[in-house]
């Protein structure tokens, strides 16, 4: 993947967070990240999960600078200028061609369709890349609005205890 990396939606803007903002993140330098994206950036942004991978991402991307778009993507809803989440991957897909997600979106901005929106686009996006043949992602068994969003893009169930359930999306069932 490319460094001139965006996708833009009807809605949203997503971004692969580049190494100097994702050092910008674990520095916990706020007013960087939002000069360095020209958005704005919630504090409740910051007390999401994705800030626990940001130091090993930053890393990865260090050792590997071709893992940009492989990683953390940011989304920016662009009609208030302002980072409402983030999604992306664990990496480059491994030697089966598979890869996992996750996202996440701030309250304020739930439940009005800017995950699904984001995550159909990562998806679609990602499935242009020729070495990747299925995406794997995790939910919560409880989490509705999650499930909901993975049944609507089309991963099936593969696996489920009693807290998680693991999806897969699989290229050639597209």
């Amino acid at each position: 993947m490319n460094h001139s990396l965006h996708i833009t939606t009807q809605r949203l803007e997503l971004l692969p967070c580049c190494l100097e903002v994702a050092q910008a993140v674990v520095a916990k330098n706020k007013s960087e990240v939002e000069k360095l994206l020209g958005v704005r950036v919630p504090d409740e942004w910051y007390t999401g999960e994705v800030l626990d991978i940001f130091p090993m991402y930053t890393q990865m991307l260090i050792d590997d600078p071709s893992q940009l778009g492989w990683g953390v993507w940011l989304i920016i809803h662009i009609a208030d200028n302002t980072l409402i989440g983030d999604l992306g991957f664990l990496g480059k897909p491994n030697e089966q061609g598979t890869t996992e997600m996750g996202y996440e979106v701030i309250s304020a901005y739930r439940q009005q369709g800017f995950a699904f929106e984001a995550v159909e686009a990562l998806v679609n996006f990602a499935f242009t890349q020729p070495q990747l043949k299925s995406i794997v992602s995790h939910s919560p068994n409880d989490h509705v609005a999650s499930i909901r969003i993975l049944e609507k893009l089309g991963m099936q169930q593969v696996e489920r205890n009693e807290n998680l359930i693991k999806w897969e999306l699989k290229l050639e069932s597209r």
